[in-house]
């Protein structure tokens, strides 16, 4: 192992400050095609090289659970071409990874109202989350027809049913019980919030669980995004002070 390689492999990483959850805003593809005057599709396809590679350095690197912004409630108001395209990639990603990630002990799974995608896509991720539903070793979370706002919306209609059947009174509802009604229920909050392409926004991604999430924007796009870029951030992230509204002993 040379040098580079021996940093990309995270050897100077402190293993008792590494994130437990990371979560990524994979931004750029568009542009990176335009740039290289190639189509869109082709910026998507260089994404899910990404998308590959960075898990893979995430089980790498033990990182708990690794949640990726696939595609938003938004997203399905773009060409129907495109949409056409991106759910036939995420199909063939599903049913191309699957046996790697069983293999590596990663288990899948999604959050987002799923049931909006096409039979095919959802048969394959059901296929693929069953496959991995006995692994333990990482979770990799695919935000997939995900919205936060949508998301946020859902928690509150059903603590609303709650309290209309007289499960909980009102003044009995804490930040725990809209927690539970989340997707992300029964994962930590994210440490670590990554976005690439510049783009200095949420764009409606785990508002809520990101309250407190050190934020790293990068001027890279996706499909230019590596091992070695995901490392220098969490070594970065190592060096944050992590406060949480208190005051620094």
């Amino acid at each position: 192992m040379n040098s580079s390689d021996r940093l990309v492999a995270g050897d100077d990483l402190d293993a008792r400050r590494m994130p437990r959850h990371v979560a990524v805003i994979m931004d750029g593809n568009g542009r990176w095609a335009k740039k290289r005057i190639l189509s869109r599709v082709r910026g998507h396809e260089r994404g899910a090289d990404t998308v590959r590679s960075i898990v893979r350095i995430s089980r790498k690197l033990n990182i708990p659970v690794l949640t990726l912004y696939a595609f938003s409630t938004e997203n399905w108001q773009r060409p129907q071409k495109e949409v056409n395209a991106l759910m036939s990639l995420l199909e063939k990603f599903l049913r191309s990874e699957q046996e790697e990630l069983k293999e590596n002990g990663i288990r899948l799974n999604a959050i987002g109202q799923v049931q909006r995608l096409p039979d095919k896509v959802r048969r394959a991720l059901d296929e693929a989350m069953r496959l991995t539903s006995g692994n333990r070793a990482m979770t990799l979370n695919l935000a997939l027809s995900y919205g936060s706002r949508t998301e946020i919306t859902e928690a509150f209609r059903n603590l609303a049913r709650k309290t209309a059947n007289g499960e909980i009174h009102p003044e009995e509802i804490t930040e725990d019980h809209i927690q539970r009604e989340l997707y992300t229920s029964g994962f930590p909050d994210p440490d670590l919030l990554i976005r690439t392409s510049g783009e200095m926004r949420l764009s409606n991604f785990l508002l809520w669980q990101v309250a407190y999430s050190e934020i790293f924007v990068t001027e890279t796009l996706w499909p230019d995004f590596g091992p070695q870029e995901f490392v220098d951030i969490i070594r970065a992230y190592q060096l944050r002070d992590r406060r949480f509204g208190k005051v620094a002993e």
